[in-house]
């Protein structure tokens, strides 16, 4: 037996509407998954950028407010935070460091800590 790879990274969220609304709103994810779990007291939503094998699942309850580690790629990281900051995201300062590749943060709605990092097309 082993492990193959990643399905889903879950991200807890105080209201999953807005969070839908901003990971596919904002962010531009697509909505793969999105059924009702009586169990969690809410949904079982998951969204991805298109092509990804891995999802963010957005859940219900929990503590948000966390770093999650995600890091969510863009061929143009300066482009993507001037948008961003057009539509009102919490986006941090763009890094530029030689040799490194472009990068900011930014939080969802619930202030949840992703990053968004610079990659070239086919890496």
């Amino acid at each position: 037996m082993s492990i193959t790879g990643i399905h889903t990274v879950g991200v807890p969220v105080s209201d999953q509407d807005r969070a839908l609304d901003f990971y596919v709103g904002t962010l531009g994810l697509d909505k793969r998954l999105d059924a009702p779990v009586e169990q969690l007291g809410g949904r079982w939503i998951e969204v991805a950028p298109p092509g990804s094998a891995t999802t963010i699942a957005l859940l219900p309850g929990g503590a948000p407010g966390v770093e999650t580690g995600i890091r969510l790629t863009t061929p143009d990281a300066a482009v993507l935070h001037q948008e961003l900051t057009g539509h009102g995201a919490d986006v941090g300062e763009l890094l530029r460091w030689p040799g490194v590749p472009a990068m900011f943060t930014l939080r969802d709605p619930d202030g949840n800590g992703l990053e968004i990092v610079e990659q070239e097309a086919g890496r």
